[in-house]
């Protein structure tokens, strides 16, 4: 049985998806390629785009963001371990700020959020079941449930945590003064934003896990799953990064199943070590920044096998076809087992075509 009518074999994709991230060998790396559908499986009545809707992270109208996530799953045809999946509930990148004061603000294509902390003694991180923010999220889960169940998979809003949650509430530059004035503030901030983190994060995984208790950000594990992050390491040391991040980074992964690290831009590179040094970390998801060769480029290369050799799996989003495919088998061999890949394809022949071409080893 599968509760992902849009993608029938799923159970199969499923187990090899399980199979991968328990340390097995499913004889080629694990493959998340997308493309479009010639018709969708499912037509979905079209609605008029509300007035006002300015970014597809917009709160604005409820129903719109339901057909949205409706329309696209049934728009997406899935291949390899890539499971049909929306996220109706994500109103932009760091959502936890969202639910704890911050107010967004929508901008063309992109959404950023008023900071809500003007002085140290302002810091509150209570849970708020009455806060905007929180209650249209679970309304966009509980509509979007309601066609999806049985047909698509549910995705975690993009909740983050740690520095960038804080800087996020209290302002970028006031907290990098705040690293330096008030460490012990910074330390017992960050502490409530982890447990709040955990607060949210538990609700929402009962409300969208799938039929074996799985979720997906980004791609499938077969129990919690979380993405976790630090953009603001662009901007401090090493040091501090250890101080600061990493005992919050260890937490977290010691209370959840499955972990992957967006790490992001070469000014983040710095804090690989300390990544690695992360014990129940899985693996580390690379994007290069602004202006910077893609994903697969041989640029990355020597940092990719620096993380295999310290023990995590490397995500690699964004693959653009079946030559960077072919180029990154004959660099990493075996290696490129570890590897989480997903590419976004034109059609569907181009994507069976990678899957037979990984599964050959390249030849």
């Amino acid at each position: 049985m599968t509760d992902v009518s849009y993608r029938p074999d799923w159970a199969e994709a499923r187990q090899r998806a399980t199979t991968w991230w328990d340390g097995g060998d499913i004889g080629r790396p694990l493959l998340l390629i997308t493309a479009p559908r010639r018709e969708p499986i499912e037509i979905i009545p079209v609605l008029p785009e509300p007035a006002g809707w300015v970014t597809h992270y917009s709160w604005r109208s409820l129903e719109y963001r339901v057909f949205l996530a409706r329309q696209s799953a049934a728009a997406t045809q899935c291949f390899g371990e890539a499971v049909p999946a929306s996220a109706p509930g994500d109103l932009g990148p760091n959502c936890l700020a969202l639910y704890l004061g911050c107010e967004g603000v929508e901008m063309p294509g992109t959404v950023w959020f008023k900071r809500c902390m003007a002085t140290p003694d302002e810091a509150r991180f209570e849970y708020d079941a009455d806060n905007f923010y929180w209650r249209f999220t679970q309304q966009a889960y509980r509509a979007t449930l309601e066609h999806s169940r049985g047909k698509f998979l549910l995705q975690f809003p993009d909740l983050i945590e740690g520095l960038d949650t804080l800087a996020a509430m209290r302002g970028t530059e006031l907290l990098l003064q705040d690293l330096i004035d008030r460490p012990a503030w910074v330390h017992a901030c960050l502490r409530q934003i982890t447990d709040r983190y955990f607060h949210y994060y538990d609700m929402l995984h009962d409300l969208i896990r799938d039929e074996v208790g799985g979720s997906i950000f980004w791609l499938w594990a077969p129990g919690r799953l979380v993405k976790l992050q630090c953009d603001f390491s662009a901007m401090i040391s090493p040091a501090m990064f250890r101080e600061f991040m990493v005992p919050i980074l260890t937490e977290m992964t010691e209370r959840i199943s499955y972990s992957h690290y967006h790490l992001d831009g070469p000014q983040a590179v710095a804090h690989v070590d300390a990544l690695l040094s992360v014990p129940g970390l899985d693996m580390i998801q690379w994007t290069p920044g602004a202006g910077q060769p893609g994903v697969h480029d041989p640029k990355w290369w020597p940092m990719y096998h620096r993380i295999i050799e310290g023990g995590k799996r490397i995500a690699a989003l964004g693959v653009p076809d079946a030559e960077a495919l072919r180029a990154m088998q004959r660099e990493f061999g075996e290696d490129l087992k570890r590897f989480a890949i997903q590419m976004w394809l034109s059609n569907a022949d181009d994507a069976r075509r990678c899957l037979e071409q990984a599964a050959e080893g390249g030849r």
